[in-house]
């Protein structure tokens, strides 16, 4: 137990940066895209956005293709390479989502690090900023443009770039346990965290960089169970789920 195991006062959030990961769009065996699965979050995306949130979406894109996956390949796909077919993978996840939001009659833009200007528009911070301030949903494609940066670090960036209120990050469990959940019935739900426990517990819940980035800038980060429907709307109004991140 940490030694701030105590509620923390939340504020409801003006932007925010929702960090999803690319098994949250697939079906049971995590892989490709369920339609089901796709159309809750839009729904509770969609939910959160028309309370007045300014909502910026980071997906992965590990339910398509890890870059990670080509280590060891014996250099027939060289790293960096690997890392560019994640990003594409990423857009994929993101032209989807699209799709989804305005179904559920949630305008939206999907703006690329990479340039593919033929399905996406490029990524342009004032253009971003008045994105969101016309309360459309900015769904943000391709990391940061450079490999060997992974999409929790991208989530960060962002943030700090958009002058996000917070990094909602998106998982399957209630927030960050002291071990696998699913693994582990003993495991421990922390209900806040500072930075420097996260790292120095290598708990994993992001990578190190990100983590770094949000507490050189103060950017607290909320971890929680998106699988409930209507925790997106309980995470930008400030109810108390999950784990909270932050400098303490």
């Amino acid at each position: 137990m940490t030694k701030h195991e105590t509620d923390v006062l939340r504020t409801s959030f003006k932007r925010v940066i929702l960090k999803l990961s690319g098994e949250s769009l697939a079906d049971p065996s995590r892989r490709g895209i369920s339609g089901t699965d796709i159309q809750s979050i839009s729904l509770q995306i969609a939910e959160a956005s028309g309370v007045g949130c300014q909502v910026a979406v980071v997906i992965g894109g590990g339910n398509i293709l890890r870059g990670s996956q080509f280590i060891g390949s014996n250099g027939v796909v060289q790293r960096a390479t690997a890392h560019y077919m994640g990003m594409l993978a990423t857009l994929i996840n993101s032209l989807a989502l699209q799709d989804a939001l305005e179904s559920a009659g949630c305008a939206s833009t999907v703006m690329s690090a990479l340039e593919v200007n033929s399905v996406a528009e490029p990524f342009v911070f004032r253009r971003a900023v008045r994105t969101l301030e016309k309360g459309r949903v900015l769904i943000l494609a391709g990391g940061i443009g450079r490999p060997f940066v992974t999409t929790d670090t991208a989530a960060a960036q962002r943030a700090i770039e958009l002058s996000a209120d917070a990094v909602l990050k998106a998982t399957r469990v209630e927030g960050v346990y002291s071990a696998d959940p699913e693994k582990y019935s003993d495991a421990h739900l922390y209900k806040t965290l500072s930075y420097n426990e996260v790292i120095r517990m290598n708990l994993g819940i992001m990578d190190a960089a990100a983590i770094i980035l949000c507490r050189e800038h103060e950017i607290p980060v909320l971890v929680f169970n998106f699988k409930e429907h209507g925790n997106i709307l309980r995470a930008i109004t400030g109810q108390k789920i999950g784990t909270w991140i932050d400098k303490f």
